[in-house]
């Protein structure tokens, strides 16, 4: 890069990072003691302004980096990522943002233990909720290392190393100061940004090839050095039988894990009303279909006038494409355009991983208070204990972050947010959907279904070539893989639906019908909802 655009870059990273430290010290003024200001905001946020919210948390590094350049790689099996991300939002809808809303305060697990011994469900649920969190923070610091190490020039370990260091200083400011209140603006303004530079970004392609999208595709073709078997399935996960596999688990983490992110399903509790957590849902809905479709053109943008080799070259993983995209639109290497667009993009995808890592930390922070320290502790009986766990506790998780985002720096951002999605369907969501829909659901169920799902997730992924075996792998030099696949969701999925049930139909425990019609009748009509 040259020193005009990293200058300019630069200024705009810190324009962004001054205004949303602005905003942290604007809320931190206001009174933030208690549980309900510190992880809802008050539940005083609006249906549009939450669903704008929404979509500035749901939004990563790993769509906004990630998809357009394993588009750009992969062409047709790229795709699937952002199919994927958009159609689990109809599992939300449909299934269980106004029921969570109703049924829960703070956390996933205040939806699962509504109706259980309360004690070893959170402990379950907070440990699940806590690893999906980390998981996910780890592929916003990769972005964030991969971003800042093309526009300094290079590589180095050194640059991506402070990068990820400052994102986590920053994240834990966000939350420790700000609580939800200063990160639901900041995920505001960044949806903002992010929507407006996309939508920019897309029309410059569109431009280019005269709105002809055949056109687009078939360049994105010629130059992929695939022919037409870019634009058809296979690329990435066809061939063996192990790619097929790989193609189906990923499809199935993608559409079921939105449903089981803790810091997803927290944002339905900042505003009053299951109706505005329904509103919220379909603001968000409208954003981030839109958003999915561009990035699609991007992708294929990328591959049409960068070429997937210039993308290889800058980052294996792909994870550099769009800004190389937005620096030949501008006008090339060494243009004012270039080096005006080149920042503009790399400034809202450093704000995307600031705001979204923002959102992941307040919810395992709040995970890490409300439902372990809470469950272990039980003689805590103020609000304000409770909150200042919470705000230690981000430090904890920033530094855990920190120190695995610096060891998988050479990941693609959507594989390992797909990663995270996987072990939220294996362990979350199975306890979830059956304790808002299943009678006989017991306690013994609950737990099973987590632990049943969470450690084969977790398993798998470390026995998968993700960490040794290949030369993209964490740990390249070594090789202790067993598992083939590199998501474990076709497997870790099932086997948490199979130990929720077992754990069910084998306890001892008597089913509480009562118990489960007032959930109901609560999670239906909202009687009673905090």
């Amino acid at each position: 890069m040259t020193v005009e655009q990293q200058t300019l870059a630069l200024v705009l990273f810190s324009a962004f990072v001054a205004l949303t430290l602005a905003i942290t010290t604007w809320v931190s003024r206001k009174r933030q003691g208690s549980a309900e200001e510190f992880y809802t905001g008050g539940r005083l946020f609006t249906p549009m302004e939450n669903g704008f919210a929404i979509a500035g948390d749901y939004m990563s590094a790993a769509s906004f980096l990630g998809i357009s350049g394993l588009i750009a790689l992969f062409g047709y099996d790229g795709m699937l990522y952002s199919v994927g991300f958009f159609v689990a939002w109809l599992v939300v809808l449909l299934l269980i943002a106004e029921l969570v809303r109703n049924c829960g305060r703070f956390t996933l697990a205040d939806v699962v233990a509504a109706r259980m011994r309360e004690r070893p469900v959170r402990i379950a649920v907070g440990t699940s909720s806590i690893t999906v969190s980390v998981l996910y923070l780890v592929a916003q610091m990769v972005g964030a290392g991969s971003l800042v190490a093309l526009l300094l020039g290079g590589s180095g370990p050194h640059a991506r190393a402070w990068t990820v260091v400052g994102v986590g200083a920053l994240m834990v400011v966000y939350v420790a100061f700000g609580g939800m209140r200063a990160t639901t603006w900041i995920q505001i303004v960044k949806a903002v940004l992010l929507m407006g530079g996309t939508i920019g970004l897309t029309v410059f392609v569109l431009v280019r090839f005269d709105f002809d999208l055949g056109a687009l595709l078939t360049t994105a073709a010629d130059r992929s050095g695939h022919g037409s078997d870019f634009l058809a399935p296979g690329l990435k996960y066809g061939g063996d039988w192990t790619a097929r596999l790989d193609f189906i688990s990923l499809g199935l983490a993608l559409v079921l894990g939105t449903a089981g992110l803790p810091h997803i399903l927290s944002r339905f509790y900042t505003v009053p009303t299951a109706r505005a957590a329904r509103r919220s849902a379909v603001w968000s809905i409208v954003l981030i279909g839109g958003f999915y479709l561009m990035t699609i053109v991007l992708g294929f943008g990328a591959a049409a006038v960068v070429g997937p080799d210039v993308v290889h070259a800058s980052n294996p993983a792909g994870n550099t494409a769009l800004p190389l995209l937005a620096l030949d639109l501008g006008g090339g290497q060494g243009s004012t355009g270039g080096t005006v667009l080149f920042a503009v993009v790399a400034a809202v995808a450093f704000a995307t991983i600031l705001a979204v890592v923002a959102g992941i930390t307040l919810a395992s922070s709040a995970s890490v208070a409300h439902d372990l320290y809470a469950s272990l502790r039980r003689n805590v009986t103020k609000q304000r204990s409770e909150v200042a766990v919470a705000r230690v506790a981000t430090v904890g998780i920033g530094a855990v972050a920190i120190a695995l985002g610096l060891l998988a720096q050479d990941l693609n951002v959507a594989f390992l947010v797909g990663l995270a999605f996987a072990v939220a369907a294996s362990a979350n969501l199975p306890a979830l959907l059956y304790s808002l829909f299943w009678s006989r659901f017991t306690t013994r169920g609950a737990v099973w279904s987590v632990y049943g799902g969470l450690a084969p997730a977790v398993v798998l992924v470390v026995l998968s070539p993700v960490v040794s075996g290949s030369p993209e792998s964490i740990f390249p030099g070594m090789d202790f893989h067993l598992f083939p696949l590199q998501n474990p969701g076709l497997v870790s999925v099932p086997l948490g639906f199979l130990a929720g049930w077992l754990g069910t139909v084998t306890s001892a425990e008597a089913a509480e019908p009562a118990k489960h019609a007032e959930t109901e009748v609560r999670a239906l009509t909202g009687a009673g909802a905090a």
